[in-house]
């Protein structure tokens, strides 16, 4: 009987440490920030061609953790999108399969800001749960938006 609580008491331990090793995985909304800020940077310094090309680059400053760059035109066209290629000349301003038509509260908040926080519902990583997430969105000088988002 002992032996099988310790056992049980072991395997505790290792899935809640699974459970935190997974956290450290996934990016927080100061990361996803930082990473906007940066990529609008990238974008006004090098111009949009250079800038997606750095964007794309797994092993580069724009994808850590769960974070990367996508872009979108201010009409809703996504112009780029390092995870989903296919998306990428379709215009999702009016998505809305979650609940929440983001990509329009996206453009509505450049528009009416030049950047801030997009609260939105998204599917968790490896999972079909919806959670909570926040998309930090900047305009740059080419006359789009890139963000970078976060599970909250």
């Amino acid at each position: 009987m002992l032996q099988k609580l310790a056992t049980l008491a072991f395997a505790t331990v290792l899935c809640a440490a699974a459970g935190l090793a997974s956290a450290q995985d996934m990016g927080t909304p100061d990361e996803a920030k930082a990473m906007s800020e940066k990529a609008q940077a990238a974008v006004n310094e090098m111009g949009k061609d250079k800038a997606f090309a750095e964007f794309a680059d797994e092993n580069g400053p724009f994808r850590d953790k769960d974070l990367y760059v996508f872009c979108m035109d201010m009409d809703g066209v996504m112009l780029f999108h390092p995870l989903k290629p296919e998306l990428e000349g379709k215009n999702l301003k009016d998505f809305d399969k979650y609940g929440d038509k983001l990509f329009q509260n996206m453009i509505d908040t450049v528009k009416d800001k030049g950047a801030g926080w997009v609260d939105y519902k998204w599917p968790y990583p490896g999972s079909d749960e919806v959670r909570e997430k926040a998309t930090y969105v900047m305009g740059n000088n080419e006359g789009f938006f890139c963000g970078v988002g976060a599970y909250k």
